[in-house]
C-alpha cells in the first residue's frame, strides 16, 4: 500500500526538498510522505547505510529519493553538501530540519562537552543548514523552511541540553522569518509533544517504562503517531501555509495547556469509544510492543 496521506496528490510536484535526520523515525516518515505526494527528496545524516536504507523504500513505493550523508554540525561539510545537492538535482524549493539527538542526563551531570554537543546537534546544525540553502538556493528562489523541536514550553526534566536548544531554535526561526522574508521564504517550526516513534527503543528500561505511562497525561490517554507530525509539516510546506510564517505548531494533543487538576481528576478520561481516532498514515510505520496496552517488561532487560 502507497502512503495514505490527505493532502493532494501532486502537491510538490517538480519541487526538490531536503529533509536532515531522514534516515530513521519522524524524518523517515516525513520524507515518505513528500515523496508520495511528488517531491524529489533528499535524506541527509551521517550514515550513509540508513540514507540508502530509506532512499530505496521511497524508490520501491514508486517515489523519487536520494541520501547525501555529512555531519549537520561541521560548517564546511553543510556547505560542501548544499552545493552538491544543488549541482545535482537544482533549486531546493522546501528545507525540514529534523535532525536532532539528545542523552538522558541531569543538568548537574552534563559536562561542557556534552552540553555542546546537543546544542550543536539540536541549535546550530539547523542554522547552518538553514543558512546554506537560503545562500546558494532560496534567495534567488524563495521557499519554505520548516524546524522540527519539541514541547519545550514547560521545563524537560532530565533532557535540559535539548529543551534549551530547541527553545533557540524556535527563536532563530522567528528571527529567520522576520530577515528572510524579502527573499520568498517562510520559516516555521512544528513541535512534538509524545510521539511513537522507532527513536524510543534507544532508551534505558526505566525511561521506556515513564515513556509507557505518558499517555495517562494525555488529554486523549494515547501518544501521537510520526504520520500526524509529518502532515504537520507537509501542511507548513505547501502553498495552504503561504501567509503562514515565524510560527510554532505543536503536534501535543493539549499537554501543555494541562493543569494538576485536570490530569489527576478520573472523571477526566476520555471515553473507550472511537470518538478519539488517531491518524497514521505511514504504511511503512513500527509498531512498539512497549507502548501496547497491557505490555510487562522483562525486568532484565539491559
Amino acid at each position: 500500500m502507497p502512503y495514505n496521506s490527505v493532502f493532494t496528490a501532486e502537491l510538490f510536484a517538480g519541487q526538490t526538498i531536503v529533509v536532515t535526520g531522514g534516515g530513521s523515525g519522524i524524518g523517515r516518515c516525513i520524507a515518505h510522505e513528500l515523496a508520495h505526494l511528488g517531491a524529489n527528496v533528499v535524506i541527509t545524516g551521517r550514515s550513509r547505510e540508513k540514507l540508502e536504507w530509506v532512499a530505496a523504500e521511497i524508490i520501491e513505493d514508486g517515489g523519487k529519493a536520494d541520501g547525501v550523508a555529512f555531519d549537520i554540525r561541521e560548517e564546511d561539510a553543510v556547505a560542501g553538501s548544499i552545493a552538491q545537492i544543488l549541482a545535482k538535482h537544482g533549486a531546493i524549493h522546501g528545507l525540514v530540519n529534523n535532525a536532532g539527538g539528545q542523552f538522558l542526563a541531569k543538568l548537574e551531570d552534563i559536562s561542557q562537552k556534552g552540553w555542546e554537543t546537543v546544542v550543536r546537534t539540536n541549535l546550530t546544525g539547523g542554522f547552518l543548514v538553514s543558512r546554506e540553502v537560503l545562500n546558494q538556493s532560496m534567495k534567488n528562489t524563495g521557499g519554505a523552511i520548516v524546524n522540527i523541536t519539541a514541547d519545550h514550553e514547560r521545563a524537560m526534566p532530565g533532557l535540559g541540553h535539548s529543551g534549551a536548544a530547541r527553545a533557540g531554535m524556535e527563536n532563530f526561526t522567528k528571527t529567520a522569518a522576520l530577515e528572510w522574508a524579502r527573499y520568498g521564504v517562510r520559516v516555521n517550526v512544528v513541535a512534538p509533544g509524545y510521539i511513537a516513534t522507532s527513536g524510543l527503543k534507544q532508551y534505558p528500561l526505566a525511561h521506556k517504562k515513564r515513556i509507557q505511562r505518558r499517555k495517562t497525561f494525555v488529554p486523549s490517554r494515547r501518544l501521537s503517531t510520526e504520520a500526524e507530525v509529518s502532515a504537520a509539516v507537509v501542511f507548513l510546506l505547501s502553498p495552504a501555509a503561504s501567509f503562514i510564517s515565524g510560527e510554532s505548531i505543536g503536534v501535543n494533543g493539549a499537554v501543555p495547556a494541562m493543569t494538576a487538576e485536570y490530569a489527576l481528576s478520573p472523571d477526566n478520561a476520555p471515553s473507550t469509544d472511537d470518538r478519539y481516532p488517531y491518524y497514521d498514515g505511514f504504511h511503512r510505520s513500527e509498531k512498539l510492543d512497549f507502548l501496547a496496552d497491557g505490555f510487562e517488561f522483562d525486568e532484565d532487560e539491559s
